[in-house]
C-alpha cells in the first residue's frame, strides 16, 4: 500500500460489528504515513503532533483538517495551542483502529510539504 493509494480512498461508514485492525495490520498501514505518526501502546489509536510558526498557520491547518474530517465523515480528536496541534484518530464504534483512520491521516499528511 502507498500513501497515494490511501489518499485516493474514502472512508466507509462504520457503526460497529467489525473487528478493529490487529497491531500487525495497523503497523503495515503506519508504514505508509509520515514518520511522525505513531500507534499508542494499547494499539487503539494513532497520533501525530504538528508544529507551526504562528497561530494563523495553526488555525489554517486545523480548518483544513476539519474540512477533511467533514468530507470523510470521520473525525479526529484535536488538541490545539498557539503554534501546535495534536491529532488523534481512532474508530470509536469498534474500539480501535480501522482503515478509515489511516485514510484520514494520509490526507492530513498531504496538506503539508514532505519533510521526512
Amino acid at each position: 500500500m502507498s500513501v497515494c493509494n490511501l489518499t485516493d480512498k474514502h472512508c466507509k461508514p462504520c457503526e460497529g460489528g467489525v473487528a478493529p485492525l490487529s497491531r500487525e495490520q495497523a503497523e503495515d498501514f503506519l508504514k505508509d504515513l509520515h514518520k511522525d505518526w505513531s500507534i499508542e501502546d494499547d494499539g487503539k489509536e494513532i497520533r501525530r503532533s504538528f508544529r507551526f510558526k504562528n497561530y494563523y498557520q495553526t488555525m489554517a491547518f486545523v480548518n483544513a483538517l476539519a474540512w477533511i474530517a467533514h468530507a470523510e465523515d470521520h473525525h479526529p480528536d484535536i488538541e490545539v495551542g498557539y503554534s501546535r496541534c495534536q491529532v488523534r484518530y481512532s474508530t470509536h464504534a469498534i474500539g480501535g483502529l480501522s482503515e478509515n483512520d489511516f485514510i484520514c491521516a494520509a490526507k492530513i499528511d498531504a496538506l503539508l510539504p514532505a519533510t521526512g
